[in-house]
């Protein structure tokens, strides 16, 4: 399919999940080496493209467990964002909890290490949308 066939956007939708424990208050990143669409990227929040068959929610899930380890919940979707330059990429970020699994860094991540919400922006190379880092602070916070 040739997006600019359309007078409007088709997206490449990215799914990545805010796995937070609620417990320590700490939010989970991975590191990133050589990522092949965004040679600036080094760290960043898990998940992946979906695919048709499932829902979004499913291959969330699933994305989250092959680079972590970790068995999430998904709670609610909590923020999606463009990109000004890659306009064909969509990001929909989602609330997750942890309810099972063993924390380890698989398939594209080096290292996985919980974060408090508020130092996210020191870890990341690339841009933080403003909501995202205010949502954030409010998560650390206990809002």
């Amino acid at each position: 399919m040739d997006r600019l066939q359309f007078d409007r956007w088709v997206f490449l939708v990215n799914a990545l999940g805010i796995v937070y424990d609620a417990q320590h208050k700490k939010i989970l990143i991975g590191k990133r080496e050589n990522d092949e669409h965004i040679a600036e990227l080094s760290r960043g929040f898990p998940g992946g493209r979906p695919a048709y068959q499932e829902d979004i929610e499913y291959y969330l899930k699933l994305e989250i467990k092959k680079k972590t380890g970790l068995d999430v919940d998904v709670q609610k979707i909590i923020f999606a964002k463009t990109y000004p330059e890659k306009r064909e990429f969509m990001s929909l970020y989602y609330l997750c909890e942890v309810s099972g699994g063993s924390l380890q860094a698989w398939e594209k991540f080096s290292e996985v290490k919980w974060i408090n919400p508020s130092e996210v922006a020191q870890y990341f190379t690339t841009s933080l949308h403003p909501e995202l880092l205010k949502y954030l602070k409010e998560l650390d916070a206990g809002v």
